[in-house]
């Protein structure tokens, strides 16, 4: 084993994931903007080279892909096929291809009829989409299509989302049995017996292959599951759950990949990133419990990893201890440095989203102005809230945080939204209330069969309608004027352009279940989930106004000055304008700022070509934020929000107040 002293100095060996001939599948995951999509693009092209009598795929099933940017015009070796999967695409095929299937399981026997079934199933088959991209790559794997697949996952809560997809999946199935389930009571009371037909076969088929593929998941012989983490605190506290969740998942892990170590040199802005990567390694690897992992460093180099130099990327590696010098060199405070800080929000603000790809440093901009807000407007109550399912906003306040709003000091208070936990609360009222609806059931309704039915129309919902009861909870906080401000920490972009395209479906799907109960002259039984329904629908058509309100709502766009960055805040942009989204600035952060390091020197130019690029591109107000001490707790952002906005009253006092011009997207 290499200490991280000498890291870079081209230590012998490579990671086991890359030299198994047995494997079929690895997947590599984390938290977003860590390099997966790197280290899975160099994997797929050291298997292909080394292997040119064998087939390899890689393939994407990020929402927001990034494989073809990472690859450019590079042409990759012919027997190495990529792919950005697209699960949309997908589900509209699976869809069109069985919706006679499903015309006839809701003419069987419930009391819905063929159009109720028919209109619950196009807005719902929730995480359909996402099992389209398992089951056809379990799919290929199984007939042995490619020798190997390397999938690029989305950032650890979609991911996580993806792997639990067989759970939701089941309960989808059992909502369709159960629509069948009188058919076969009748059939078997009057015909004396009961042939399984081609919708049995339909149900059982599929079944089958989200349980065969998961024990494609769980093969230790076939399958990898590689996490890859920076040694930054959230990142490696999001790795630690991902970690912690594969392991009660089953999926064999057994090394994790450390990207961009800086290297030995004399700069004291590399010096200080690797005194502090040095310190929270240490401390990583004093818990007993991670003791059965391998770690693999992936030194930072000048070059960024797109086109030809993927294949370089595996030549520096060595496994990583925590092995520390002796004499540690003391801290040194890099103070936040900002360049066209925009003009600070208005009073009139009542909604910001900070938005971007993964690990550009939403949370940390998010908790800084959280902050500024509170001390620049003391009137003013200030709510900072996360729905993204992998949080990190307790990491970076280091505070504790939960589902429940917490104070963090005058004016400012924060929450981690539980949305699963939002929705199992829908559902516990719905069933309490069914149960009560049964005891006292009208005529015309079969208990034993339409029960089962009615207890399973909730897992008949869209998508992301958790995420969704997340957001509705915010809006009643926001009725009932308990705070001014809020401030969405939101998640990746691939998972957030879902969420804000979202409530157009799930108000249609509320709509459509709502009619149901009117339908069937079911709201007097059902009151307080009717009421319930009503109140989400009012709060989902205020949220929609609210997004479109440029004087209310803004969407601050966060990114770093990256090609593949850019690629993804572009389709960030699209989406907004689309919607109807205010983008009054875009934050470029983590840049490298100029000196005579030749690491820092040859980032400092990369970087300066694509921030001229974003500017051509997207005209408009646009910040850097340049590399700094890492901003945790309320201390350093309480400093970092002084230097990323400027102060309106500095600005009316010296007559220059004007609102920033709205980004050009």
């Amino acid at each position: 084993m290499i200490s991280l002293s000498n890291l870079t100095m081209g230590a012998k060996g490579l990671p086991g994931f890359l030299e198994n001939p047995h494997f079929r599948l690895i997947f590599f995951g984390g938290k977003g903007g860590v390099g997966k999509t790197t280290c899975a693009a160099a994997a797929a092209l050291r298997y292909a080279r080394r292997s040119p009598q064998d087939s390899f795929l890689l393939v994407s099933t990020d929402p927001a892909h990034s494989l073809a940017e990472s690859i450019g015009d590079f042409q990759p070796p012919d027997n190495l096929k990529i792919l950005e999967f697209n699960a949309q695409d997908s589900l509209a095929t699976f869809k069109a291809r069985h919706r006679a299937k499903f015309a006839k399981i809701a003419a069987r026997g419930t009391f819905l009829d063929e159009a109720d079934i028919c209109r619950i199933l196009d807005l719902s088959l929730p995480g359909l989409d996402e099992l389209m991209a398992l089951l056809a790559i379990a799919g290929w794997a199984e007939t042995r299509a490619y020798d190997l697949i390397v999938v690029d996952t989305a950032p650890t809560g979609h991911t996580l989302r993806l792997l639990t997809t067989p759970e939701l999946i089941r309960g989808w199935l059992k909502a369709l049995d159960a629509l069948l389930a009188k058919h076969r009571f009748m059939q078997q009371r009057f015909r004396g017996s009961y042939q399984p037909d081609e919708l049995d076969e339909f149900l059982l088929d599929l079944a089958a292959s989200v349980k065969q593929m998961e024990g494609l998941l769980r093969d230790s012989q076939a399958c990898r599951f590689v996490p890859v983490m920076l040694a930054e605190d959230l990142v490696i506290s999001e790795t630690l759950q991902l970690l912690g969740q594969l392991q009660r998942m089953h999926i064999p892990v057994k090394e994790v990949v450390v990207n961009r170590l800086y290297p030995e040199n004399s700069c004291p802005l590399c010096a200080e990133g690797r005194r502090r990567q040095r310190q929270l390694l240490n401390e990583l690897f004093s818990r007993g419990s991670l003791g059965g992992y391998t770690w693999w460093g992936v030194p930072l180099g000048p070059e960024e990893m797109r086109g030809p130099v993927l294949e370089t990327l595996w030549d520096g590696v060595g496994v990583v201890d925590g092995a520390l010098p002796t004499r540690q060199k003391p801290r040194l405070e890099i103070p936040p440095r900002v360049e066209a800080a925009p003009l600070f929000p208005s009073a009139e603000t009542t909604f910001m989203i900070f938005a971007g790809k993964g690990g550009v440093g939403k949370t940390t901009l998010a908790c800084a102005t959280a902050v500024r807000l509170a001390q620049e407007f003391p009137g003013k109550q200030v709510l900072l809230f996360s729905t993204d399912p992998a949080h990190s906003l307790a990491a970076c306040l280091e505070a504790n945080l939960g589902p429940q709003p917490v104070r963090l000091g005058p004016g400012l208070t924060a929450m981690e939204i539980d949305a699963p936990g939002e929705f199992a609360a829908l559902k516990r009222q719905y069933h309490q209330e069914l149960e009560k609806f049964l005891q006292t059931a009208f005529e015309n309704f079969d208990v034993p069969f339409d029960r089962q039915v009615m207890e399973r129309m909730l897992d008949l919902s869209p998508p992301g309608l958790d995420e969704i009861m997340a957001l509705v909870r915010v809006m009643e906080f926001l009725e009932a004027g308990r705070y001014d401000i809020f401030i969405l920490d939101s998640a990746p972009t691939g998972h957030l352009l879902r969420l804000l395209e979202l409530p157009e479906l799930v108000d249609q799907w509320l709509k459509t279940f709502f009619g149901l109960l009117l339908k069937y002259k079911l709201t007097f039984r059902f009151p307080d989930i009717s009421q319930h329904l009503v109140r989400i629908s009012r709060n989902l058509k205020q949220l929609r106004n609210l997004w479109r309100d440029p004087a209310r709502a803004a969407l601050y766009a966060v990114t770093i000055p990256t090609e593949m960055a850019f690629q993804e805040t572009s389709d960030l942009l699209a989406v907004c304008r689309r919607l109807g989204m205010s983008v009054p600035v875009l934050l470029l952060n983590l840049a490298t700022p100029a000196g005579d390091c030749p690491l820092c020197g040859a980032l400092n130019r990369r970087e300066a070509l694509i921030r001229d690029k974003f500017r051509q591109t997207f005209p408009g107000h646009q910040t850097v934020i340049y590399r700094q001490s890492e901003p945790r707790g309320l201390k350093r952002l309480t400093a970092l929000g002084q230097a990323l906005y400027r102060s309106r009253k500095m600005e009316i006092r010296h007559g220059a107040v004007a609102d920033m011009p709205v980004l050009s997207v």
